[in-house]
């Protein structure tokens, strides 16, 4: 009778851990993974004119359009920036996913016109500004960047563009890969005035400790993925290269404010956990 007793309740145990082992990875793979949630952050410039006090930005990063996120999830993030009503939009990269492993997967950026043609479906007066990211450049860049300019998205390659309201002007400045070595930050600041207030888009965010030793105010980046698995009190597991200095948030790097947005799709495994995939919303304010 005892030893009855004993196995259902091992059986019992069993059964409640399998159970908890599923709704966990239910939890981490399909439910995190896809729930985007809208992040609201304000930056107080000392150098932004009047003009633009208030200006919104919407920030989406790390689309990795397949082999895990599809139009369904790139979808909801240009509903998500739209819905904001923000008046700039940027996209700081990794638009598709250049698959390591044993060198298997694609390598030629397949889906980044489809990805694109989602994306032409957002909206704000100021434009669409965006940058590449390493998986970018491991694919096909030209690519890419053709199919992102050919959806109304300037992309900005070491280079950068005005806005103007009134008397005012505010850079978007887009440095290319550093990853890869291919930012070169004195091409992209270059013909900037040395008072202009400049947002600069850049993939990786521990970049920053080189872009802070130039007059920039805000570095937008995204890259790694908030750690994707993020545990509290610990940290996330792995973190890539070039972004495990400032993976996730807000930070201050010298005299620069730097945000670094935890992305859209995933890499490696179809998995997130304590970082969900994010639509960032910056205001900005003048100090």
């Amino acid at each position: 009778m005892y030893s009855a007793i004993f196995w259902n309740v091992v059986q019992g145990g069993v059964t409640l851990a399998s159970a908890i082992a599923a709704a966990g990875l239910a939890y981490t793979t399909v439910i995190e993974r896809t729930s985007i949630v809208t992040e609201n952050v304000s930056f107080h410039l000392p150098r932004l004119g009047e003009e633009f006090h208030g200006l919104r930005v919407a920030q989406i990063s790390d689309l990795h359009f397949r082999p895990y996120t599809g139009e369904r999830e790139i979808a909801a993030a240009v509903d998500a920036v739209n819905a904001a009503h923000p008046d700039v939009i940027v996209l700081t990269g990794d638009y598709v996913t250049s698959t390591w492993l044993l060198d298997l997967g694609q390598r030629t950026a397949d889906g980044i016109e489809e990805c694109a043609e989602i994306l032409k479906r957002m909206r704000a007066p100021l434009g669409v500004y965006a940058v590449l990211g390493n998986h970018d450049w491991n694919t096909d860049a030209d690519r890419i960047a053709a199919a992102l300019s050919a959806a109304g998205i300037r992309v900005l390659r070491n280079e950068a563009a005005a806005l103007e309201r009134g008397n005012s002007r505010l850079w978007i400045a887009g440095a290319d890969d550093a990853y890869y070595r291919k930012a070169d930050l004195d091409r992209t600041l270059a013909g900037i005035p040395t008072n202009d207030p400049v947002l600069l888009l850049a993939h990786e965010p521990d970049f920053a400790d080189e872009a802070a030793r130039h007059p920039i105010d805000l570095q937008f980046s995204g890259h790694a993925h908030g750690g994707q698995i993020f545990i509290p009190g610990i940290g996330a597991p792995y973190l890539p290269p070039m972004g495990r200095k400032y993976p996730r948030g807000r930070y201050q790097v010298r005299n620069m404010h730097l945000y670094s947005n935890r992305g859209i799709g995933v890499h490696g495994a179809p998995v997130r956990f304590y970082a969900s995939p994010e639509v960032t919303i910056a205001t900005l304010h003048a100090a």
